[in-house]
Formats: structure tokens, C-alpha cells, sequence
């Protein structure tokens, strides 16, 4: 008899228990996924974006050499460090060639109509470069920048 009345009253605390999860586990489904390809500084040089489940964010920058020894040339510089914390983004990339980047922003919705149009998404925020000179003194540069999503290929992502 005890066992059953205890059992009763534990009933309602696991039911908000369940309802709890399960409320957590739609939420976490209708977040919306940012990842994918942006615009970078320049025509033909990107940022490659991909958010995991717990927040953590990954990706590279592909971004055309300044330096006279690099210059024209491709650079792949990936993150070191990313996280996306509901809206806000932020990235540092690995230094390559004694230049790295840092992003300190937001995600934000675009003109775009749908995920496969041009500016779904927007990065918004403030990018800094980092450069080392020959020196091993620090220069940095900050800009408020605005990064376009690409169209996305709709049929080819899973569902959620």
C-alpha cells in the first residue's frame, strides 16, 4: 500500500519530467541550421560554416594570399575555435602565413526568400585580422563586415 501511494504521488514529477524532455528535444529540432557557405572579403573567397549539435562550430575561410610570397594564390585557414550561442557567432581561425582571422557577430535572416536563394542568412558582425610582421610585432585590423549565405541545395540536405 505505501509503495502505491508513493508511486502516486511520484507520477506527476515524472510526467514534467518527460514533458520536459520532450519539449526540449522539439525545440532543439526547430532550431534553424546555419550551416553552410558565405562570402567572405572578395569575390571568389568564402567562409565555410558547419554548427554541430551541442553548439560547437567548425569551418575554414578560403581566401586569396595578400602577401608577395602568396599573392593570388588559395589559402585554407580553418577554425581553430567556434561556438554559436542561440544567434551569436563567433570564430578564430589558425594563423597561415602570420594571418589569422576572428569573427565576433550574429546570425541573422536575409532577403532571401528560401535556403535556396542568395542572403537566407546573413553573418553580421565584426571581423579582425591579425597579422604578424617580420618583426613578431602584432598588427590588427577590425571591420564591420556582412557575409551572405550561398543557395542552398535544398534537395541534396537532410530533414530534421
Amino acid at each position: 500500500m505505501k509503495l502505491l501511494v508513493i508511486a502516486v504521488l511520484l507520477m506527476p514529477s515524472c510526467a514534467a519530467l518527460g514533458q520536459a524532455r520532450t519539449e526540449d528535444s522539439t525545440s532543439a529540432k526547430s532550431t534553424e541550421d546555419y550551416s553552410g557557405m558565405y562570402t567572405f572579403l572578395k569575390d571568389g573567397e568564402f567562409v565555410q560554416v558547419t554548427v554541430e549539435n551541442d553548439g560547437r562550430v567548425t569551418g575554414f575561410i578560403s581566401r586569396y594570399g595578400e602577401l608577395d610570397s602568396d599573392r593570388g594564390a588559395f589559402l585554407d585557414q580553418f577554425f581553430k575555435q567556434g561556438k554559436l550561442e542561440g544567434k551569436k557567432l563567433s570564430f578564430t581561425t589558425q594563423m597561415v602565413h602570420g594571418t589569422w582571422y576572428e569573427f565576433k557577430g550574429t546570425v541573422e535572416r536575409g532577403e532571401g526568400k528560401n535556403p535556396a536563394d542568395e542572403a537566407y542568412y546573413l553573418l553580421k558582425g565584426v571581423l579582425t585580422q591579425f597579422t604578424i610582421d617580420a618583426n613578431q610585432k602584432t598588427d590588427s585590423r577590425s571591420r564591420e563586415t556582412i557575409f551572405k549565405s550561398f543557395p542552398q541545395d535544398v534537395a541534396s540536405r537532410p530533414e530534421k
